[in-house]
């Protein structure tokens, strides 16, 4: 079963049993999460789909935090030419592992 949900304004295709990777969340390690916002729930074979209007009611998918660590480096470079102008900064973003246990439909 695969399930299209909502978090912090990114949507996500998940299954049952996968890492998810997301932006960092205020959350400790090991500790359950429970996402309500579920856009669409449907099967592998797409016999049934159901679709919300946003939110599918009733439905829900439960996960658990694996761990929050810092992301490869992100170089931000800006310069202008025939100037000798040149800024080079570059920052670690944390992320956040999740790994989805459940999809209640």
């Amino acid at each position: 079963m695969y399930a299209v949900i909502k978090l912090q304004g990114h949507q996500y295709i998940v299954s049952e049993w996968t890492e998810l990777t997301v932006d960092n969340l205020s959350q400790k390690e090991w500790e359950k999460l429970t996402i309500d916002e579920v856009l669409a729930v449907f099967d592998e074979a797409w016999t049934t789909v159901k679709v919300g209007t946003p939110f599918v009611k009733w439905a829900k998918v439960e996960a658990t935090v694996w761990t929050t660590q810092k992301w490869e480096k992100v170089d931000v470079l800006k310069f202008k030419r025939k100037t000798r102008y040149f800024r080079k900064r570059g920052f670690r973003p944390t992320e956040t592992i999740l790994t989805i246990n459940s999809i209640v439909a």
